[in-house]
């Protein structure tokens, strides 16, 4: 009989663990804190709610929206405002709308003359199959240098927190790989990619469904502890896993026949295991903070009529970006005021996200001021710190992934699952639980 143990209680553990019990397979999820969830944390103060983490899920795959649906919650999504797909780049110290098509690309004043040429270049660009390249070269190589500083730099601040110069586009972003590899052009691939697409029921991330939930991104987490009960055992961490026999494990000294690494990488070699996890120590994870800041709607000069403003190192700012979720999500904020999320830190200057937080929060209302027009104080704050946010595909991944192929090939039993291996949204951690769940059940 197979019994699993599972360690972690973030959202790719708990998916994990409630897809095995829907398949009648034991399992018991070992939680460190006291509290599931992870990085997904909300809190509702003074009228605001505040994500501390993740502040909406990009359905990409039928089986996340199949998910939601089992668990109840399809009644408790809030859908992202219809303005939500606006989504400004700072340039010239001014917020320009992205465009959001080819006909808009042609009038944007985003990108020059010159850049929107190049692009049309990159059809005929030969392909290069080196598994070594940077996001950065990939994007030099085949759009030029003024989309890698104002669409990919600023976009790979806001997903990984990331510098794309050390990215990997391999393992960062295999999609944009694969397009080269099977197509030989991004434009190409994008067109044909989409008939594919449409045959497996899968949505590119411009058209997928972005939602939330009515009480916040807290409420997925929460709905799979309620389903899993007394299963997840919190202020409990794996303090020991050892190996018995072949198909025996035993962690905390009860036995199991499967365990499941769910918790970040940064964290598995404080694991006591017959198998040496230090090499993980190595996987980047640069401190980010985000700063909720409650304003008087009346007092910002932009009409906030997006998704949220993404700052390219090339301007020289203090912060990354702002999210704007009080115009993306109703009851975000009191009747009158407006929640912005700024973030500070990441790979482009991991020591600003440690600051105190008095100076941070000038530099960014610094920020704020000239580029929204916002002229009020702040009527409310919230400073969430990640010391470890995001795990950095970088270049050399592979030695990760080829690590925990090893130990999963010479410990029968033993497997890994997560952020740090496929891939870093919410969407990819609920799959990664999912088809774990999948693959022991098999």
């Amino acid at each position: 009989m197979k019994k699993v143990a599972i360690i972690g209680a973030g959202i790719t553990g708990l998916t994990a663990a409630y897809e095995l019990q829907e398949k009648g397979i034991d399992c018991v999820v070992f939680e460190a804190s006291g509290r599931v969830g992870g990085c997904i944390s909300t809190i509702r103060k003074d009228g605001y709610l505040v994500e501390c983490g993740p502040n909406s899920i990009l359905e990409t795959h039928p089986d996340v929206g199949n998910l939601i649906v089992r668990l109840g919650l399809d009644g408790n999504k809030l859908p992202a405002s219809l303005s939500a797909k606006n989504r400004y780049i700072v340039r010239d110290g001014k917020p320009a709308a992205l465009p959001s098509s080819p006909a808009a690309l042609l009038k944007s004043n985003a990108f020059s003359s010159q850049a929107k040429l190049r692009l049309l270049k990159e059809p005929f660009i030969k392909s290069k199959s080196s598994e070594q390249e940077s996001l950065a070269d990939f994007v030099l190589r085949r759009i030029g240098k003024e989309f890698l500083d104002y669409a990919i730099n600023p976009f790979v601040s806001g997903v990984y927190a990331g510098d794309p110069a050390r990215l990997s586009v391999k393992y960062a972003f295999p999609k944009l790989y694969a397009l080269e590899q099977d197509y030989g052009s991004l434009i190409k691939g994008a067109v044909k990619g989409s008939r594919k697409r449409k045959k497996r029921a899968e949505k590119n991330v411009h058209d997928a469904r972005m939602y939330s939930f009515d009480e916040g991104m807290e409420v997925l987490p929460l709905r799979l502890a309620e389903k899993l009960g007394d299963r997840i055992r919190l202020n409990t961490p794996a303090s020991s896993i050892q190996m018995m026999e072949e198909d025996i494990w035993l962690v905390n000294r009860e036995e199991f026949s499967d365990v499941l690494m769910a918790i970040p990488a940064h964290q598995m070699p404080e694991l006591n295991t017959p198998f040496d996890l230090d090499l993980f120590a190595e996987i980047e994870y640069p401190a980010v903070t985000s700063l909720s800041i409650g304003f008087e709607l009346n007092s910002i000069m932009h009409a906030l009529d997006g998704f949220g403003m993404l700052i390219p190192e090339v301007e020289h700012k203090f912060s990354l970006g702002a999210l704007f979720p009080s115009s993306i999500f109703p009851d975000r904020a009191p009747g009158g005021a407006a929640l912005l999320t700024v973030f500070v830190g990441g790979a482009r200057a991991p020591e600003r996200a440690l600051m105190n937080q008095d100076e941070m929060l000038e530099n960014v209302l610094d920020d704020l001021r000239e580029l929204l027009g916002i002229k009020s104080t702040p009527d409310f704050i919230h400073r969430t710190v990640w010391p470890k946010a995001i795990p950095q595909y970088t270049i050399g991944y592979e030695k990760f992934l080829n690590c925990m192929k090893d130990i999963e090939a010479n410990y029968k039993g033993i497997h890994f699952a997560g952020h740090y291996r496929d891939g870093i949204s919410v969407s990819n951690s609920l799959l990664s639980g999912l088809n774990f769940a999948k693959r022991i059940s098999s």
